[in-house]
C-alpha cells in the first residue's frame, strides 16, 4: 500500500517538472525557440488553435524564427495574434512565411527573466511540497485505519521526504540551466 502511495507521489512530482521545464521554456532567453509561440493561438475556421498545429515553425538562425503555415490564407491571423500578444516583437511577413526576428536582451531584462524564472522555480517546489504533505497524509491515514505498522508508516514518510529532496534538487538544476541560458550573452 505504502508503494502506491509513494509510486502516485513520484508520478504527481514528474508532472510537476515537466510542467516546470514547459513554463520556463516559454521564458525568452538570447535564442529563439519554437516554445515562444506556444501560448498564441489564432482563430482557424472559428477555432482558436496555437499556432503549432497550422503551421510550421523553424529556427533557421539563433535569434529568428520562421513560421510557414500550410494554409496560405493564415498569414494575416498568424502576424495579428502575434502583434497582440506579449512577445513584444514585430512579426515580418513576405506572404509566404513570417518572420520573427528578436532583439537582443538588455540587461535589465535580463535580471527580470532570472526573477521570473525563480518565481516559477519556487511555485514548482510549492508544488512538489504540497505533494509531501499528501503522501505523509495518506501513510498517516493507513496507519491509522490499522492497514500498517506504526515503523512502515515512518519509513513510508522517510521515503516521501526522500523522493520530495530528489525532485526538490531537480527543480533547483532546471532553474540552473535555465538562468545560465538566460544570462549568456
Amino acid at each position: 500500500m505504502i508503494k502506491e502511495v509513494l509510486h502516485e507521489i513520484e508520478d504527481k512530482m514528474k508532472k510537476s517538472i515537466a510542467s516546470l521545464e514547459k513554463e520556463l521554456g516559454g521564458l525568452r532567453a538570447g535564442r529563439a525557440t519554437p516554445a515562444l509561440l506556444e501560448k498564441i493561438s489564432i482563430e482557424y475556421y472559428g477555432v482558436p488553435s496555437p499556432i503549432h498545429q497550422v503551421a510550421s515553425v523553424s529556427v533557421p538562425e539563433p535569434r529568428t524564427l520562421v513560421i510557414q503555415p500550410w494554409d496560405k490564407s493564415l498569414i494575416k491571423h498568424i502576424e495579428k495574434a502575434i502583434q497582440k500578444s506579449d512577445l513584444g516583437i514585430m512579426p515580418m511577413n513576405d506572404g509566404v512565411v513570417v518572420r520573427l526576428t528578436l532583439p537582443p536582451l538588455s540587461h535589465e531584462r535580463r535580471a527580470d527573466l532570472v526573477k521570473i524564472a525563480r518565481k516559477k522555480a519556487e511555485e514548482g517546489r510549492v508544488a512538489i511540497r504540497n505533494l509531501r504533505r499528501d503522501g505523509n497524509d495518506r501513510v498517516k491515514a493507513l496507519e491509522k485505519g490499522g492497514d500498517i505498522s506504526e515503523d512502515h508508516a515512518k519509513k513510508g514518510q522517510e521515503d516521501v521526504q526522500k523522493i520530495t529532496d530528489r525532485y526538490i534538487k531537480e527543480v533547483d538544476e532546471v532553474l540552473a540551466a535555465k538562468e545560465a541560458e538566460i544570462l549568456e550573452v
